[in-house]
């Protein structure tokens, strides 16, 4: 099924849900500020399902996007500053990517790229991730990519999140599932001859759509369609007990990464012109506590038009009640999708 042909049958839910946000949810005023690593549009027509994101350390204020499926092996550098693209890259050697869900940079210097998406609910037998340099120049380019045939030890999954973490290298898969998804860690190190066995690392996490380590990577973010959660990272796959970060509404909330200086976390979603919204990273109210958002910090959802969770942004409160009819609208949306894209 076509992309044009897909987008057409969803319209419909997708436009309740974006009346049931736009009636529950408080109005934000856009954000004054500007300037890098701050709110933007992504305003590239082509971008209409950006799935993952990454900062760039070689290019200050530039995300690494692309879609999600139907589209072809390219990836889209965004500045923050105006929310345009500002360098295409085409990867070669990697065959037709599939169903790729999400992006990471490694500490040596490489884009990651995660086509570890299942439309089929988790019945394709093998999944990939490409590994490409990050260019040193934002121009528009081909740049060879090696590719790397995953599989899971229990079998099938569908994943949407792919993490590298930021000193060992390591590279981390979580599976999608409302209940019962977990944490993957990959080999020490990816070969591209054979198959690379991600092992399930002992925690369960739940309806995962993106992840991100901290810079330290003392912290493991994970991202769902209603939230994300913080955990310490215990090394291994371990982690700590979650913490619940103030995180915008976004529609179809599929991607998360931290700012390259790690004071930020940038929430991005699908859709034409979709919003990546900034929010300032939270220090803790005492060990194990709930985050606590920095004095001044500016609330989740203000700037480019995402909504805020309940009791923040503009200070209006959304009722308990409007927070569970969203969630009940967008997950029926999410299946309609799935059965729609499984059908294709």
């Amino acid at each position: 099924m076509s992309r044009r042909t897909r987008t057409a049958r969803r319209r419909p839910v997708a436009a309740a849900v974006l009346a049931a946000g736009a009636v529950l949810l408080p109005v934000v005023p856009a954000s004054a500020a500007s300037g890098a690593d701050q709110d933007f549009v992504i305003e590239d027509p082509r971008i209409t399902e950006s799935s993952g994101l990454a900062a760039s350390r070689k290019h200050p204020g530039v995300y690494w996007t692309h879609n999600d499926s139907d589209d072809g092996a390219y990836l889209y550098a965004v500045d923050s500053r105006t929310g345009k693209t500002v360098a295409t890259v085409t990867m070669t050697g990697v065959g037709e990517p599939r169903d790729v869900e999400a992006i990471s940079l490694g500490p040596d210097g490489n884009l990651y790229v995660g086509d570890v998406g299942d439309n089929l609910g988790g019945t394709w037998d093998h999944v990939w991730i490409y590994r490409l340099p990050e260019p040193a120049q934002l121009r528009d380019q081909t740049v060879a990519a090696t590719q790397f045939t995953v599989q899971y030890e229990d079998g099938p999954r569908d994943a949407e999140a792919l993490m590298v973490h930021p000193k060992t290298g390591r590279v981390y898969l979580a599976s999608k599932k409302q209940s019962g998804g977990r944490l993957y860690a990959g080999p020490e190190k990816l070969s591209a001859q054979g198959v690379n066995v991600f092992r399930p690392t002992g925690a369960d996490v739940d309806w995962v759509t993106d992840g991100a380590f901290s810079p330290d990577g003392s912290e493991l973010v994970l991202r769902s369609y209603l939230g994300a959660k913080a955990y310490d990272w215990k090394g291994d796959g371990g982690l700590g007990e979650p913490r619940r970060l103030s995180a915008p509404l976004l529609g179809q909330s599929e991607s998360v990464t931290y700012t390259a200086d790690g004071a930020g976390l940038m929430y991005g979603a699908e859709g034409t012109r979709s919003r990546v919204v900034r929010v300032d990273v939270e220090k803790r109210d005492g060990e194990g506590g709930e985050g606590k958002a920095p004095e001044g910090a500016k609330p989740p959802g203000a700037g480019a038009g995402g909504g805020g969770e309940a009791g923040e942004g503009d200070g209006k409160s959304t009722s308990t009640a409007g927070l569970v009819v969203v969630g009940v609208v967008v997950l029926a949306w999410l299946g309609l999708r799935k059965g729609r894209r499984g059908a294709k």
